[in-house]
């Protein structure tokens, strides 16, 4: 038996591996809401138009209601032989109102229909990071706050370098965050022009008002080619961009939280609401929300490379290669989502171990810089010189000590004898050739 919905033309039905390679609605029923919104205000433009009734158009919008309140019951039957969401929809809507469903479709196609849900999709997922990120951002300011005065090492190379403090550290991923969020504005105002109306390709002949059905669904405007309006797949690559370089982010704090709350460092404790054990070792206390932040990375770049890759070879216009745009997509949201909610869980219940901060800062020479500073404005001498360097590097190694006196004593430039005290002159003097 072949397709009921585009099978008129096939003398038998696909195959059972076709079936199976060519169903989407195990993920894409995700967007039913969107497909629904989307149907709605197709409709209601329909009408509008004089292109069908008002009276199939209010029937249409009711079964729509009655179909959306089934699906968020769960009393909805999902079936694997219509193969995606869109036909699922629209054939329980013609169980429920009979023939005024097969006016739905009119002035569409499914391929400006899956690129307008998957927009109102994308879109909505958005919105929703960026409340998390902000909330992230929150987190992460009320701590810094809290310590601002706090002092820690700053590490290049993961060595110390110079004192910072925790706070100042914290605020570092503030800003991150922030241009996360940035990315996330940027790539909701570029996607947010309405397909609807391109139809398979080339639009259609019905008197449509485009610009009403943008309005309706909350778009600025709707797309200007038809061509590139069901091919475009950008909104997606510019969403997973943006999760794969948010992920890195939080994959570089998740890092410092790991080693940060181990014995060898053990500037925080991660409380035990985001710590495990061991199933032998009794004294272990494993950072792992922290390691699954970072491990959980890797799906994400993984979902962006795995798209690009979909997308880089296709012509002109639809393919069914985009329907692989979804699961990678979907899941990674969802693994980001995850991620910045156990890395705020994390940043709030965290306690900074400031003693065992402040001894790192001390430790390591970490001041060597501000003492090369004093050294250019006080004394004179040319930053970019190798005996600053040197000046500063002497300070490390001991005086040798003489037996009696306990330091070795020179002999003074003013006389012929040893002393073991000198006029300011020559200790000047003294200091200036040691440095040389």
């Amino acid at each position: 038996m072949s397709n009921a919905m585009w099978g008129g033309r096939f003398a038998e039905g696909p195959d059972a591996v076709l079936e199976a390679i060519n169903a989407s609605i195990d993920f894409d029923r995700r967007f039913y809401a969107q497909d629904i919104a989307g149907s709605k205000a197709h409709v209601g433009m329909l009408a509008a138009a004089g292109i069908v009734s008002w009276d199939d158009a209010a029937a249409i919008e009711k079964g729509l209601d009655e179909v959306l309140a089934e699906i968020e019951s769960g009393s909805f039957t999902f079936s694997k032989a219509l193969e995606d969401i869109h036909m699922n929809v629209e054939s329980r809507l013609a169980d429920k109102i009979g023939a005024p469903a097969g006016r739905l479709h009119t002035a569409r196609s499914r391929n400006d229909q899956v690129a307008t849900d998957f927009k109102l999709f994308v879109r909505d997922a958005l919105d929703g990071l960026d409340g998390q990120l902000l909330g992230l951002q929150q987190a992460l300011v009320d701590k810094a706050l809290k310590h601002a005065g706090d002092v820690m090492p700053g590490f290049t190379h993961l060595q110390s370098a110079q004192p910072v403090t925790f706070g100042h550290h914290l605020m570092a991923y503030v800003e991150m965050i922030g241009r996360d969020r940035g990315r996330v504005a940027d790539a909701r105002k570029r996607m947010n022009e309405c397909p609807l109306g391109s139809a398979a390709l080339a639009g259609t002949s019905f008197p449509i008002d485009r610009e009403m059905t943008a309005r309706a669904l909350g778009f600025d405007r709707p797309t200007a080619n038809s061509l590139d309006a069901v091919s475009d797949r950008d909104f997606v690559l510019e969403t997973l961009s943006l999760a794969a370089i948010c992920a890195g982010h939080l994959s570089r704090f998740a890092e410092e939280l790991v080693l940060w709350s181990t014995p060898q460092f053990g500037f925080i404790r991660l409380s035990d609401r985001f710590s495990t054990g061991s199933s032998i070792m009794p004294q272990k206390r494993n950072p792992d929300a922290a390691e699954l932040v970072r491990g959980k990375t890797g799906r994400v770049v993984g979902a962006l490379v795995g798209m690009l890759t979909v997308m880089k070879g296709l012509p002109l216009a639809y393919s069914k290669d985009m329907q692989e745009d979804k699961e990678g997509l979907f899941d990674a949201l969802d693994t980001l989502s995850l991620s910045i909610a156990a890395t705020a869980g994390m940043v709030e219940d965290m306690e900074p171990n400031l003693s065992a901060m402040r001894r790192a800062a001390g430790a390591g020479f970490s001041t060597a810089t501000d003492l090369a500073d004093w050294l250019v404005r006080v004394v004179g001498m040319p930053f970019r010189r190798p005996i600053t360097s040197r000046a500063v590097w002497s300070l490390r190694r001991p005086r040798p000590r003489s037996r009696s006196s306990g330091f070795r004593s020179k002999p003074c430039r003013r006389s012929s004898r040893a002393s073991s005290r000198r006029c300011s002159r020559c200790s000047a003097s003294e200091t200036r050739s040691a440095a040389a």
